[in-house]
């Protein structure tokens, strides 16, 4: 009688790298908006869309967010630059160690990577980051921001609100 061997070899479980397809869609809507509103809109110019609350114009970025460090002489191109590259490493690393089925944490993580590598586009092609989006209310107005600023934000506020306040379900031992 011949016995053969069974080698219990565990298979990985599949991790979340999957999800870096978000990321990719991100990026081309961002790069597609983007570049619609460089063709269409002139630059620092107001289009209404919804009078009185939401206005498509253009404006240029040399700085991070909110115009942080715009001003500088171009040196924060370089540093925002390095930031874009090691964060989204990072964060492909951290999606690379998570099981696909996670989805409170690998969506944040792709819209974000998305939202970097986006935004890194445009810096290193441009020295700036192409912005659209103008939200106001009478004499208040929201800095400018574009698809890929947006998908940073609520994937940054989704990996808040769900590491505070969601519950994980208790791992089978």
């Amino acid at each position: 009688m011949c016995r053969m061997k069974v080698s219990m070899v565990s298979q990985p479980k599949p991790n979340a790298l999957v999800w870096l397809l978000l990321s990719v869609l991100v990026i081309a809507l961002d790069q597609l908006t983007k570049h619609v509103a460089i063709a269409e809109l002139q630059p620092y110019q107001p289009h209404a869309v919804i009078p009185g609350l939401l206005n498509w114009t253009l404006a240029f970025n040399p700085g991070a967010a909110f115009s942080f460090l715009a001003g500088e002489d171009g040196w924060q191109r370089w540093l925002f630059t390095a930031l874009a590259i090691v964060v989204s490493g990072v964060l492909a690393r951290w999606l690379a160690h998570t099981p696909r089925r996670e989805w409170r944490t690998t969506l944040p993580l792709a819209l974000v990577i998305g939202g970097a590598l986006g935004n890194l586009i445009d810096r290193v092609r441009a020295g700036h980051v192409t912005d659209f989006i103008q939200v106001y209310y009478r004499d208040w107005a929201f800095p400018s921001f574009n698809v890929a600023d947006s998908a940073i934000s609520v994937g940054a506020v989704l990996l808040v609100w769900f590491g505070l306040f969601v519950a994980k379900k208790p791992s089978a031992p």
